[in-house]
Formats: structure tokens, sequence, C-alpha cells
């Protein structure tokens, strides 16, 4: 029998790498009875981190799916990467989930990677709850921590538990249980049945007053929301439970607030707490606006809307594919009707049909057939038999078709060459890179004009180091790779107006077309903008669709250097037709150079990618961090103490950022941690371009 959509949970459990997202979801799945065994990262036992390399490395690369019940409720959970390399699979995971748990440690605080995922959640308006972590740890601090959620990401945390001490035993004050502020009860987990058994006893006399403080300011929050909590704080009677997680549920749906949690999971301390507030405070697929998209064939008001409702047109939302040797896996988030097992769904994109051939439960690397061959509103489920469809694709109803906004994802900032050991293996290696190119949208593949080389191009270093070892054990090929260079872009500078004009005489008639464009640089989320403003009817409709069409296939084809254009706009002025005399192909060579004149009119700037750079060390190595940075032509912003650490805010350009990891471990004597993620395309100095050149 399928979940009641209003107890559906669709969430994703998200943070910087290293905060605890794996070891706090398999507990979780250990305490719903959906795993029997406690995985642990350290042994490569989890059940989310399945892949050999997640294992071998201790860290989240790919999103996994997993379900689980707690009171009533199904929790489809998305454990996401915390390494910015993999942001592409948090991105996509955000853009289909209701809710998000994001987890702090209660030692680093806020981190860089943090504050992406905050950001990401915030662009798609996703509700979320809090987990402070690592409560048991030497230097852990929840009231540091809070500050920091408040400041660093503007928001609202309000805490529902809180810590009784902090830091391990025989520590003074150590860390030994949490505050339930709502009950005002003390939990204890037991150690010895792995957090099953928990004890609620009275608060210990030396916590009473700091519990009482934090109990008055969980209760102003919820009185400023509420005028039946606000009535009764005034007259000093007690508040009703429900009514407190009434407002805290429709607060966190509106995201007012954040509900705020704490513990320990490594020590099976704080996760019921945290499960319990999933179920309260985040929000079924009902809570949620109705998803909207556009009709593929667009009239004036060509707004579609779908609620989840199970009588609703079928609509949803490929958002990852996962292939192997035997056939792809598409993740489909269900937004309205029901998808069925052996149906046919309509892409908008392709505008062509896929077969629905088969419907399964996806629990992390497992996969069971579904007990009924349907799925209805509200649910995620793993579909086979997709031919054409990639991330980002809407799936249909035939007769009442839409297209739901993409999942953008952020360009490539890196590159090298890659060749297969041997040229037997070729064709082999092509077919895997244009499969894991499908899987993941941050991965290209392309070969290049001038050396037939084939160029793969990701997010860093890590993302193809693992991508290739992928090839190696998964595909059974090997592939030889050069040196990583930048994937640099060309801009123009200035803006500048050209005709391009084509003839040519065949069978004694002349053929000719006359095209003018005007570029100019272009600051939008688009990398090439092409608008047509040729005066109607001055060319027949469908030469003018291909104008437009022929303009934007010239602009991909990249600037003078062979890099992609980017933050280019190209407007099409005017276009000189003859009946007779204009075809197709004469007009699509004049656009074609017309382009390229523009492009040389213009001056050509080389934009190179900049990379946002968080260094955590120790104090005493900051001047040799700081040197370093300055002679890699970093702009250091400024620092800040996080506990007994210095935390150093810079951008630096991606060029001069190759092997940092060692040179940062060897300036600080292996204690110094940090974290980098693309932020931006600027101008690179002419010293690039020239060197590039010579």
């Amino acid at each position: 029998m399928s979940t009641p959509v209003e107890q559906i949970r669709n969430i994703g459990i998200v943070a910087h790498i290293d905060a605890g997202k794996t070891t706090t979801t398999e507990r979780i799945l250990y305490y719903t009875g959906a795993s029997h065994k406690i995985g642990e990262v350290d042994d490569g036992t989890t059940q989310t981190d399945f892949d050999a390399e997640e294992a071998q490395r201790g860290i989240t690369i790919y999103s996994a799916a997993v379900t689980c019940r707690w009171q009533d409720c199904q929790i489809n959970i998305i454990d996401t990467p915390g390494h910015v390399d993999f942001t592409a699979e948090v991105q996509r995971s955000l853009r289909v989930l209701d809710g998000a748990v994001v987890i702090f440690s209660a030692v680093e605080g806020v981190e860089a990677q943090s504050e992406t995922v905050w950001r990401q959640a915030n662009e798609y308006g996703v509700p979320r709850i809090c987990f402070i972590n690592k409560m048991d740890r030497l230097g852990a601090n929840f009231e540091v921590t809070l500050k920091q959620i408040e400041t660093r990401l503007q928001s609202s945390p309000v805490p529902i538990t809180i810590p009784m001490g902090a830091g391990s035993p025989p520590n003074p004050g150590a860390f030994e249980g949490i505050i339930d502020l709502i009950e005002m009860k003390a939990l204890y987990f037991d150690a010895d049945s792995k957090g099953q058994n928990v004890e609620v006893k009275e608060i210990p006399e030396d916590f009473v007053e700091s519990a009482n403080e934090w109990r008055g300011k969980l209760i102003d929050a919820v009185s400023l929301l509420d005028d039946e909590i606000m009535a009764a704080y005034l007259e000093g009677e007690p508040i009703p439970v429900d009514r407190i997680h009434h407002t805290l549920r429709q607060a966190t749906i509106h995201g007012q607030l954040q509900p705020l949690f704490t513990g320990s999971s490594l020590d099976y301390c704080g996760v019921q707490p945290l499960l319990d507030g999933v179920t309260r405070y985040l929000p079924s697929p009902l809570d949620r606006p109705p998803v909207e998209g556009v009709h593929p064939h667009p009239k004036k008001d060509s707004r579609e809307v779908r609620k989840p409702d199970a009588s609703e047109p079928f609509c949803g939302l490929v958002f990852k594919i996962v292939t192997d040797q035997h056939s792809d896996l598409a993740f489909v988030r269900v937004y309205s009707g029901v998808l069925k097992s052996g149906s046919r769904m309509l892409n908008p994109r392709t505008d062509k049909k896929e077969l629905v051939s088969q419907l399964w439960h996806i629990q992390a690397d497992q996969r069971e057939k579904l007990e009924k061959d349907s799925v209805e509103a509200g649910d995620i489920v793993g579909v086979i038999g997709l031919k054409e469809s990639v991330t980002g694709d809407t799936l249909c109803d035939q007769k009442h078709p839409i297209i739901l906004e993409r999942i953008t994802f952020p360009e490539t900032v890196i590159s090298m060459a890659a060749e297969p050991d041997s040229s037997a293996e070729k064709k082999k290696l092509d077919d895997a890179l244009a499969r894991l190119a499908k899987q993941d949208p941050t991965f290209s593949v392309r070969e290049s004009e001038e050396t037939g080389q084939t160029i793969i191009s990701g997010m860093g270093e890590l993302h193809l180091e693992v991508l290739r070892n992928r090839l190696e054990r998964d595909f059974n090929l090997k592939m030889r790779v050069h040196k990583p260079r930048v994937s640099y872009r060309e801009t123009v500078t200035k803006a500048a107006e050209v005709e391009g004009e084509f003839s040519r005489t065949k069978d004694g008639e002349t053929q000719s077309a006359k095209v003018s464009v005007r570029v100019e640089p272009f600051e939008g989320d688009e990398p090439i903008n092409v608008q047509n403003k040729v005066k109607p009817g001055s060319i027949p409709a469908e030469m003018m669709k291909l104008l437009t069409q022929s303009v934007e296939e010239s602009a991909q084809s990249g600037g003078m250097y062979g890099f992609p254009l980017m933050k280019v706009r190209f407007i099409v002025t005017g276009a000189k037709y003859r009946e007779g005399e204009t075809t197709e192909d004469t007009l699509r060579a004049a656009a074609s150079q017309a382009v390229m004149k523009a492009i040389d009119a213009a001056e050509v700037g080389l934009l190179q990618p900049i990379m946002k750079l968080e260094v955590v060390t120790p104090s005493e190595f900051v001047g040799n961090i700081q040197a370093d940075l300055n002679i890699r032509h970093a702009m250091i912003f400024g620092s800040e103490p996080r506990g007994d650490l210095t935390v150093i805010s810079a951008e630096a350009p991606l060029a001069n950022m190759f092997g940092y990891s060692n040179q940062v471990r060897s300036l600080s004597q292996g204690r110094a941690s940090y974290s980098m993620e693309p932020l931006k395309y600027d101008l690179a100095p002419q010293s690039v371009l020239d060197e590039m050149m010579g």
C-alpha cells in the first residue's frame, strides 16, 4: 500500500566534508529499522557510501537515496557529498527535495561548503533543520557554532535540544546527553545498546538555569509567530506542547526559522530527536508550493502548474542517472499524477516518447522491485528504460505536456587530455566517457580540433581522478592522462558591429546573403545571449528562425583562441534577403562569417576561473600560508579566529593552485586544511595570454 502523500518526507542530509553526514545517516537507518547493522565510515562499511572509491577515501562522492520509516512517515533520504568537487550532486538533490537536514561540526563550526549548501538551499527555497554534531569532541562549542550559523548564514536557528557538557571523558564537564527544551527533560543515550535505549530523566541541577534560559529563547521565538502562544505566555499560563510543534512546523516550512538539534552521531547520541524533528517540522510534498513549468509550444500564457495529487496529469523530473554495464537507472521525483511501469511518457525537450519499462525502489546500491507497478505524486523512484533523457529533463503525460525548470550546473574549471592504453580501446573509451558524461552533468568530453585528442573537463583534480579510477574499475579500461589544464573562456571587452557577406555562383546562378551582427559584453545567467532585432517581415519567418539558430551555433563554436565564449551578447541587427538568391546555406554562411568578424573586431579578453579559498590553520603558520598565497597571486580578504585555529579567506586563479594540497601540508607540518570551490570567471592578465600564445 502506498504511503499517503502527507506522510512522505523527501529530505537531504547536507554539510561540509567531515561534519558527520554519512555517520548520521547510518544511525538514522539503524534506529528506523531500515538496516540491522550500523556501518562505520572509518571501516568503509556504510550503506550510503557503497562505491569502492567512497569506502577507500572515507568521503561521500555520489548522492545516495535510501528510504526508511519513522512515526508513520516514509522518509526518502538523499545523503549528499561534502566535497566541493561534487557540488553538482548536492545541487541536483536540493532541486527535488522538500526539506534538508544541515549538519555542522561543533568543533569546526560553519565551514566553506556549509555556506555554499545553505546558499543553494536558499535558491531553491528548501526548508531546513540544523544538527550541531560532534559534541563529544575536544574543542566542541555549541554556542559559538550556533552564533556562526546565525551570523555567517544570516539565518534564524532556534535550539530544540541543547547539550549537557562538551568534549569527551575524562575531561571535566564532558558531554553526557541532551536536554529537550520543549518537554524540559534530560535525555541519556545508552552506548551499550548503540543508542537504542534512551533514558528520560529530570534535568540535573547544574543545567536547570541554563535550560530555563534556552527554553525562554525558544518560547520568545514561537510567541512572536503565534497569537495564542503569545497570550498564554503573557498571562503566565502553560503553553500546549502541540501548539509549539505546530508553530515551529509552519515557521520552518515558510523559512522563518530553523529548528536546531544537537548531539554526537558517532556516540549514538541525539539522533532520535533529530528524526522526530524531520517528521514534525519538515514539509510533506503537500506543504510545498505546486510545481510550475511552461508549455513546450508556448502561446501567450504558457505557464503550467501541477499539484502534488494523484489525480493530476503525470509530471516528474529526472534528477540523476546512474550508469552501469547493464542499464541506466534514472532517479525521478514524481511531482504530480501516477507513474506506471510499462507506460510511455513524453520528454518535451526531445519531443520523443520514453518507455518506462521498470520501476524500482532504491536503497543505496540495492534495487528492489516495487510491490505494485506504479508510484504516486510526492515520491522518488528509480526508472529503467529511458533512452535519451538526461539529468534535468522533464517526463510528462503526452496529452498534458509541461517543461519544468532545468537544473543549472556550474561551468567546468579544469581539463586534461586523455587517451586509451592502446588504439584498439579508443572506441570503448569514447563510449565509456559518453556514459559517464550522461551521468555527471559537471563532466564533459570533447575532441580537440587541433590535436584530435580527447579532452575531459570537470570541477577539480579529485573529480577527474575519481572518474579515471571508475573507468578502470567499472569499465575495465586504462586511460593515460596528461597534466591538468585550466579551462579558460573568451569574452569581448568592447562592442563592435560588422556585416557578414557570402556569395557564390552555382549552376550559373548567383546566390548571396548579408547579415549584420553587433557583439557586446554581457552579464547574465547564460554564457552567450543571442537576440534577433531584424525588422519583422523583412525576411520570411522560417528564415528568421534559421538566422537566430545560425548565430547561436557559430557562437557556440568558440572564440579566436579556440576557447568557449562567455559573457557575450550577439544582436542580429539586419539581414539582406533576395527571393531566389538567398538560400538557407548562404544565410547560414553569412551569419557564421558575421559572428567571426564581430569577435575579431571587438577586443577579445581571456577569462580564467577564480577559486574561493578557505584555509584553516593553527595560528603559528598563518604567516607562511599568507606569504605562499601572495606568491600565487591570491587576493586575501581577511582572517578570523575559529577556536584555537585561524581561518584565512581568499580568492585565487585556479592556474596557480595546482598541487596546493601538498604545499599547504608542508607549510603547516600537516596541520592545516583547506577547501576550494569555483567562484567566477574573471579577466586574466595579458601575461597569461602571452605565455599561452608563446
